[in-house]
């Protein structure tokens, strides 16, 4: 076991405590969008608890509105990461998130399933496996319940081959007036890897899209929705 490794189950409890109080003290009140982005972003934490989001915060923000006003129940979201985007979820959302991932732990979903306000009827649901395995869709099925989806996150596999996957195989549980959205839209990527930007330019051709990018000369982010009819 790596020394990292170590040090971080040892100040796990250090950790645990301090993430904790730190999502009491953001639901001791009601929060604006602004304030959830911002907590979203870092939380402040470290080690086994670290939360945080990969995202340009204008960008992320204009999501979080658009999301907003659907008046979620349901959220899909393909890619936990850090957790960070789960976190804005969690707090619109009424009914349940799920979240997809290709690893969860126990404690942090332990933390995920405090991410919802007290009052909040919202339930975190974290999935692990790949999500372009069709046992995975039934397993999202499962947890849907019959339910619909009113936003669908697509932010996992980063290659042209996996968002178009994604956006085939989950699309279709997204009711009609609901939104997808995909992260990382912008041409120029910092690996090559990121190639949702190819996906991209080809799908918005025929929906009805919308974008929102702080800079289209900047490396990396961008965010692309479309919104279901």
């Amino acid at each position: 076991m790596k020394f990292r490794d170590i040090s971080r189950k040892v100040r796990a409890p250090l950790n645990r405590k301090s993430a904790f109080k730190k999502l009491e003290q953001f639901h001791s009140r009601k929060r604006s969008t602004e304030e959830l982005i911002d907590m979203a972003m870092d939380f402040k934490t470290e080690g086994l608890y670290r939360v945080d989001s990969v995202q340009q915060r204008e960008e992320i923000l204009a999501l979080a509105n658009a999301v907003d006003a659907l008046k979620p129940e349901t959220i899909v979201e393909i890619g936990t990461c850090n957790g960070g985007t789960l976190f804005i979820w969690a707090n619109l959302a009424s009914e349940c998130v799920i979240t997809c991932d290709l690893n969860v732990s126990k404690i942090r979903d332990e933390l995920y399933s405090a991410f919802p306000p007290p009052d909040s009827g919202c339930k975190v649901i974290p999935l692990a496996g790949d999500s372009h395995r069709q046992e995975f869709l039934e397993k999202v099925k499962q947890s849907l319940n019959g339910r619909t989806v009113d936003f669908l996150f697509i932010d996992g596999d980063h290659t042209e081959k996996g968002v178009r996957s994604d956006y085939k195989m989950y699309s279709p549980l997204v009711r009609s007036g609901g939104i997808i959205a995909f992260h990382d839209i912008v041409e120029k990527q910092p690996v090559p890897g990121n190639q949702v930007y190819y996906f991209w330019k080809e799908i918005k051709q025929t929906t009805n899209s919308e974008e929102f990018v702080k800079d289209y000369a900047q490396t990396g982010f961008g965010i692309g929705i479309i919104r279901v009819e």
